[in-house]
Formats: structure tokens, C-alpha cells, sequence
């Protein structure tokens, strides 16, 4: 069922651009501008794909809550009495009310503001005033959002039939995950970014490197640029002698990593598939300890078991967000779309539950290098945005060495939005 704001003028419009896109390059402007292909990418990604949307320490008691707006929906997750994280859509019942606002907040049950009907926490309505004695209160009920949590990372589907290739994010990713206990983390610090760009910009500058030399001194400082790939006929006799010395430092990492038991190797889950996700284990440069402007630890207490040192940068993309895990910290980004031209981005710093801030981590230390790189992509998706808003925009052609992921994520946007229903 193709959203409710797309008339077929629309919808004929979206699919024209999604077939004219040309192999290599970035979309058609209007795939990043216009608010048809807004609407039509709420409906055929943001509701039926899983998206990330928080993490299991977001709610950590029973009545905690968080409001979660996906697109043009919303979402509410919630630790019930028995410990479980259940997700629902943030509607009552009754006429449809936002039952919570946005944000965080802690209850008993879930008490709608406009008429008072309420919910226990698993989603039966406990009270519905006024409304007789033959009411049948379990037809009711708050109408649940398909919820999994990926080594602490959650994820929600809004579609009543969501992708069953979850299993492999769950299975290769929750597996990596396991020795950093997300699920036994809290959240040092979050931050909201409003990034003046459509979602797609936010997600194809994250996806590549080829900027960070130039945008990102702070975050430069922990990143190896070969890592991100370069044209072999391009490199200076320095640069060539770098990138072969990180080769063989990862041959020699990853029998130390094997031994260990940490899965190291680049797994890419992208065209082809309902659910995209790539994850792989970068070595950190400088003295390879943490994102952090001396690449020291910012905590001094590590996360899960990993105690190991040299373990690197755990890294994943998906959908809509980026993550870094690391011993002492992680970092989990999510991006939301807003807007045709606004996208929000949550940043939120993980710690060891038992951290202490001003005793086990400094928050300026822990939190400065990727404060500094999101002002930085803001301001990179901004005029990205005002470029392909521009008459003299035309889709230019990604670098095959540098910039392969973003290829590859456009691809699979075009057939994700065809298999749903535009383009085809």
C-alpha cells in the first residue's frame, strides 16, 4: 500500500527518477529534493525495512520509555515489569492520540493525555473510561512494532511482514558484538544534530572517506585513510609505503584477533538484500587505543570482557546509522529523516554501567573528536544539499576506489524503492 500522501502523479514521478538513475553516479537531484520522493522513501524504506533506532540501555528499567519518531510514524519502546524490551506504535486505541512525546520519559502504565484510556505495559488496555460494560477491551490493545535487539543496538520494522534477512545482521553482528555487553552499558552522553540535507546525503557522506583528510582533523587522528581505499596509480612513494605497511599490519592483527576469538573480517550486506548492513574491525592508528584526540581510552573501565588491547574499531553501517565500538566506549549514531532537506541525527556515547564520569572517563575526552566531526558533517551534508537543489546540479560519477559504498547503497535505494512498489 503506497503512502497515503502520494497521488499517482507522484508516485509516476519517483519511479521516472528511480529508472533514470545511471550506474556510478549519485540520483537525480529531485530523489534528494523533492517531498514526493520524501513521502515515497517514508513508505518504502522507512516503513518496511528495520531501521535502528536506539539501544537497549535507553530504557533500562521497567516504565522506562522512549518516543522514537520513524519518518512520518512514531514509535514507542519500553521496558516492561518482566525486563523485556517491547516496541509499539506510539497511537492509542481509542482516536489516535500520541500517547507520549518524544523524548524519554518513566511510568507506571501508559496513560493516554486526551481521554485517559490506559495501558499496562505490555500493551493491553487496562482502563478505558466511560465506554460501558459489553466493551471488549482486548480488541483494544496498542498495536505492536516489530522489535530486535542486536547485541544491545535495536532495531524496529513498521511493516506487518518485515524482512526475514534480520537473522543475518542478528547472527553475524550480535555475534561480534557479544564480548562489549552493550546490554550492561549506559548512555554518557547523547546529542540531537539537525543536519540541513535530505537523509540520503547524511548516509552516502558517513559511507566514505575521501573527505576526512580535508574535513576531520580530529577524527583523522584515529583513522587510517587507506582504509577507505585509494587509486593505486595515484599514490606518492610515501603514501604507497603507508598503505603497504597497514596491509601488513593487518595480516599480523588478524591472527592476533583470530586467536582471540574476534571476528575481523569486512562483511557487506548491501545490494541484494532487504536488510543492508556492512561491518568490519579497523585498527585504530596513533597509539590504536580509542576515538579520542590522544587515541588513549577515554574510560578506564572497558566494556563487556574486552580487556584485550589493539582490539580496534568494530565498525557498522546500515540502513540509517553508523556505529564505532570500541574497548572502552562506543559510539551509535542513527539518522532520521525530518524533512525532504532536514534529517536529525541522535549521537550517543556507551560507557561500562559502573563508569563514573569525572573518575572512570572524562566527558570532553570521551565525547570530543565525534562532536567535532558531526558539526563538520553537518555542515558537508548542508552544501551537498544546496549543490543538488541547484540548476547546474547533474549526477556526478563516484570514485570506484574510494567511494564503492556509496555506489552501492544508491543501488540498492533504487532496488529497495522498486521491489516496494516505485520504479519498477
Amino acid at each position: 500500500m503506497l503512502h497515503a500522501k502520494l497521488d499517482s502523479g507522484d508516485t509516476a514521478l519517483v519511479s521516472e527518477l528511480l529508472r533514470s538513475r545511471k550506474a556510478g553516479h549519485t540520483l537525480p537531484a529531485q530523489l534528494y529534493t523533492s517531498e514526493a520522493a520524501y513521502q515515497a522513501d517514508c513508505d518504502a524504506i522507512f516503513s518496511r525495512h528495520w531501521i535502528a533506532v536506539g539501544v537497549d540501555c535507553d530504557v533500562e528499567e521497567p516504565g522506562d520509555v522512549i518516543a522514537v519518531d520513524i519518518g512520518t510514524s512514531s514509535i514507542l519502546i519500553l521496558r516492561d515489569d518482566e525486563m523485556n524490551i517491547r516496541a509499539f506504535h506510539n497511537v492509542c486505541s481509542h482516536r489516535g492520540a500520541r500517547l507520549v512525546p518524544p523524548g524519554r520519559s518513566v511510568v507506571g502504565k501508559l496513560v493516554c493525555p486526551y481521554h485517559q484510556w490506559t495501558y499496562d505495559l505490555d500493551g493491553a488496555l487496562a482502563l478505558a473510561p466511560h465506554m460501558g460494560l459489553d466493551f471488549e477491551r482486548d480488541l483494544h490493545h496498542l498495536k505492536p512494532v516489530a522489535l530486535q535487539s542486536v547485541g544491545g543496538i535495536l532495531y524496529a520494522c513498521l511493516s506487518d511482514d518485515p524482512p526475514e534477512d534480520i537473522s543475518d545482521l542478528i547472527n553475524i553482528v550480535g555475534e561480534r558484538l557479544k564480548p562489549y555487553d552493550l546490554q550492561n552499558a549506559k548512555i554518557a552522553h547523547e546529542t540531537e544534530t539537525i543536519e540541513d540535507g535530505n537523509w540520503k546525503l547524511t548516509m552516502e557522506n558517513n559511507r566514505e572517506c575521501y573527505h576526512c583528510a580535508s574535513n576531520h582533523p580530529e577524527l583523522s587522528l584515529s583513522f587510517h585513510s587507506a582504509d577507505f581505499g585509494f587509486d593505486p596509480e595515484g599514490l606518492s612513494p610515501s603514501e604507497r609505503a603507508e598503505a603497504e605497511t597497514l596491509a601488513n599490519a593487518y595480516a599480523e592483527k588478524a591472527l592476533v584477533w583470530e586467536g582471540a576469538g574476534l571476528d575481523h573480517a569486512p562483511i557487506e550486506h548491501t545490494v541484494g538484500f532487504p536488510t543492508n548492513f556492512r561491518t568490519q574491525r579497523l585498527i585504530i592508528a596513533g597509539l590504536g587505543e580509542s576515538h579520542t584526540m590522544s587515541t588513549r581510552a577515554a574510560s578506564t573501565i572497558p566494556l563487556g570482557q574486552m580487556t584485550m588491547p589493539g582490539a580496534g574499531d568494530l565498525h557498522l553501517w546500515g540502513i540509517n546509522s553508523w556505529n564505532h565500538v570500541m574497548n572502552d566506549h562506543a559510539v551509535i549514531f542513527t539518522a532520521m529523516p525530518i524533512s525532504a532537506d532536514k534529517t536529525l541525527v541522535r549521537t550517543k556515547w556507551l560507557v561500562h554501567k559502573d563508569a563514573v564520569e569525572g573518575e572512570d572517563y572524562d566527558l570532553e575526552t570521551l565525547t570530543a573528536v565525534w562532536n567535532a566531526t558531526n558539526k563538520e558533517d553537518a555542515h558537508l551534508v548542508a552544501i551537498a544539499h544546496q549543490g543538488v537543489s541547484s540548476q547546474g546540479y547533474r549526477p556526478g560519477p563516484y570514485s570506484r576506489y574510494t567511494e564503492r559504498a556509496l555506489d552501492e547503497f544508491a543501488s540498492w535505494y533504487v532496488e529497495r524503492m522498486t521491489a516496494n512498489g516505485y520504479g519498477a
